[in-house]
C-alpha cells in the first residue's frame, strides 16, 4: 500500500489540519516509509506466539465471573430519607 498526495490531504482535511502543499510532498515520503515498516511485520511467524499484556511474562488477575446483587442493598438506602423492602421511597410527581 501507498499514500500518495491526495491522501494526504484528504486526512489531513479529515483531522483538521492545515497542511500545505510543501508539506504534504514531505509528508507522502515519511508515511510510505512507515507503512514499508508495518508491511514488514508481515513476514513474521507468530503462529505460535501467545498474545501477552506485558513484555514479562505474567498470569492476570482474574475473578469469578458470577451475577450477584452485590450485597450492598442495605448500604445503598441507609442515608436515604425514606425506603421500604430495600427500595427508595419517593413523593408523587406525575399525576
Amino acid at each position: 500500500m501507498s499514500v500518495d498526495i491526495a491522501t494526504v490531504k484528504r486526512v489531513a482535511r479529515l483531522s483538521r489540519l492545515a497542511v500545505s502543499d510543501e508539506d504534504a510532498q514531505r509528508m507522502v515520503g515519511e508515511l510510505n516509509v512507515i507503512l514499508g515498516f508495518v508491511e514488514q511485520l508481515d513476514e513474521v511467524d507468530v503462529s505460535g506466539v501467545e498474545p501477552m499484556t506485558s513484555v514479562i511474562a505474567m498470569d492476570m488477575k482474574k475473578r469469578a465471573d458470577v451475577v450477584t446483587d452485590g450485597d450492598k442493598a442495605a448500604d445503598i438506602v441507609a442515608n436515604a430519607p425514606a425506603s421500604e423492602e430495600g427500595f427508595f421511597l419517593v413523593p408523587k410527581v406525575v399525576e
